[in-house]
């Protein structure tokens, strides 16, 4: 009689135990994050619950041991564009601030305090150009510059840009743009913010192979 009770009293024990370490599996289901497969925009990977491998010290080093250029030097697939997407939202004026709890950076409040969401920013990527004559490279070129001067759009409404400011916009939003506009783009496009921020932009952008 006493075996069986101790037979049953284990075999009740085992059952627990069991539906314990299905729970705690269950657990680990709900709350694993999904992969960020083909995103490279930081918020998109923060707001929607994507897995995301805390790069911010990238931010702090770069602020600490600073440059008024920096060069990173990765293989492709290596996080380069959501790096860039990284640094622009961290920069950025206006930027949501809640996309960066609970990582690395928000440790160094001095530092987030003094940049965090305090500079004009000018954001390239040349990783979708690739093209295997001039024009089409050129083409390709002028529609990545189209693409950034309709995000800073605002600057059409800005008080403090002249008439001849904004004609010179007008025309880094012209898809026939000349040679002459291309060339000069990314230092207009960073004039105009500075007169209109008085902020001298932040700039990261990204090349993912030689043209």
């Amino acid at each position: 009689m006493i075996r069986v009770h101790v037979e049953a009293e284990r075999n009740l024990r085992s059952v627990v135990e069991d539906n314990r370490k299905i729970e705690q599996v269950g657990q680990c289901m709900v709350e694993r994050l999904k992969l960020p497969i083909g995103i490279e925009n930081f918020a998109e990977v923060r707001k929607s619950g994507f897995y995301f491998v805390d790069k911010t010290k990238l931010i702090e080093e770069l602020l600490t041991q600073w440059g008024q250029a920096n060069l990173f030097t990765r293989p492709q697939r290596f996080g380069k564009t959501l790096n860039m997407s990284m640094l622009r939202y961290f920069f950025e004026i206006g930027t949501d601030k809640s996309l960066f709890d609970g990582l690395y950076i928000c440790g160094n409040k001095k530092l987030c305090e003094e940049y965090m969401g305090r500079f004009p920013v000018v954001t390239i990527s040349l990783k979708g150009v690739n093209a295997t004559d001039y024009e089409n490279a050129k083409a390709q070129l002028i529609r990545v510059i189209n693409r950034e001067a309709r995000r800073l759009q605002f600057l059409e409404d800005s008080e403090r840009l002249r008439t001849s400011d904004l004609k010179q916009f007008d025309r880094l939003l012209d898809s026939s743009m000349d040679m002459a506009t291309l060339t000069d783009s990314l230092r207009k496009l960073t004039e105009l913010l500075e007169k209109h921020f008085h902020k001298l932009p932040a700039i990261p952008y990204e090349i993912e192979a030689v043209i």
